[in-house]
């Protein structure tokens, strides 16, 4: 898996640099930092998580060497990289590294693990640390990425929380680590609550490509012989695909609904929309992806609410004109068993908790761990 560039071979001054060969999650862990040194442009559609972003070319210095190399000449192209690259790595060393002692091991990769990778290795090496380089760079990492996520189905055992808009899955969800229960939050990977009116506040979707990132990272931190939880989800989180492998797992998965009454889920669900009072446009566009147009008259209403300040009764509105009938058209169609139905009196914390522990107690049961059957 690593192989060594010698001393010898590259110069008798020259330390040696690690060749890391693969890009999964034992590769990596060696190291104490995985540095990219793409552009930021690069760096924010897509990168390995948990790596720190040190470009030696910014955005606009990389297409000006591009432009170089085409126009004037592939030698003038490589000097004036090289000059920006050296200052970049500089300011680097001075700043982000400043407090690196002699132990620390990087782990440095670009696009495709060529010069601009190489170039920050052979500095960093040259400095006393021992350096490695992702062979491939970051094509390396995406088709690991693409093997886990579209080559192989990954074999998970699912258990959904299913339940209607406003029930409170997500607070839910986000308390069974504490009670020792694998979940998988898609929602919170892909930055979106999931439905029409679920954009986070200034928080825009990552890319397809960061979010499958950030779902194998997700994967390969749990143990896929034992029950995962996750929430029911759309097949599309956002603007975001669910991978086929994925979704097919989560159509096939048995499921605990969650279960309270439109009165508390309306006041959740105003707390949890507040910002759409403070952001009429992102209403207006939620509105244009309703699936079914509730009409003029309707959706004028709509907006004399939220221009009054009346989240509730717009919730409540939303709950029964769009959210129960949506999820009532999708239970029909759904063969899933269920494993149980949780009734929450209210939707506060203790109501959360109680929950919480009933859905664990189902998933170990089911999944036939300690403490179930």
């Amino acid at each position: 898996m690593l192989q060594l560039i010698s001393g010898e071979a590259a110069g008798a001054n020259m330390p040696d640099i690690e060749v890391v060969t693969a890009a999964d999650r034992a590769s990596l862990a060696p190291f104490d930092a995985v540095i990219d040194v793409r552009s930021p442009s690069e760096f924010a559609e897509d990168h390995v998580p948990g790596a720190i972003s040190l470009p030696v070319l910014s955005d606009a210095e990389r297409a000006e060497v591009g432009t170089t190399y085409v126009q004037i000449s592939r030698f003038t192209a490589r000097r004036m990289g090289a000059a920006l690259i050296a200052r970049n790595v500089a300011r680097h060393l001075e700043t982000a590294l400043a407090d690196r002692d002699g132990a620390w091991r990087p782990l440095v990769y670009c696009w495709r693990g060529g010069q601009r990778s190489g170039a920050m290795a052979t500095i960093l090496s040259q400095v006393g640390w021992r350096t490695a380089v992702l062979a491939g760079g970051y094509r390396t990492y995406r088709r690991y990425v693409s093997a886990r996520l579209y080559d192989a189905a990954p074999p998970l055992r699912l258990v959904l929380i299913e339940g209607r808009t406003g029930s409170g899955k997500s607070e839910v969800l986000g308390r069974l680590a504490q009670r020792g229960v694998q979940a998988l939050d898609l929602e919170g990977l892909a930055e979106h609550r999931g439905s029409v009116f679920g954009a986070l506040p200034g928080r825009p979707q990552p890319s397809q490509k960061l979010f499958e990132s950030r779902l194998v990272a997700a994967l390969d931190g749990l143990d896929l012989a034992q029950p995962i939880v996750a929430e029911a989800e759309a097949s599309k989180i956002g603007e975001l695909m669910t991978p086929p492998a994925i979704w097919k797992a989560m159509a096939e998965a048995p499921r605990v609904t969650l279960a309270a009454p439109a009165a508390a889920r309306a006041a959740y669900l105003a707390a949890a929309y507040a910002h759409l009072a403070r952001d009429p446009d992102a209403f207006e566009a939620a509105l244009g992806r309703l699936p079914n147009w509730p009409g003029r008259e309707r959706v004028a209403a709509w907006r004399a609410m939220l221009t009054a300040g009346d989240l509730e009764g717009l919730a409540l509105e939303l709950i029964e004109r769009h959210y129960d009938p949506a999820y009532d058209r999708a239970a029909r169609r759904r063969p899933q068993p269920r494993l149980a139905e949780i009734v929450l009196g209210g939707l506060a914390p203790a109501d959360f908790e109680t929950a919480a522990d009933a859905v664990s107690k189902v998933a170990r049961a089911w999944g036939g761990g300690p403490g179930g059957a």
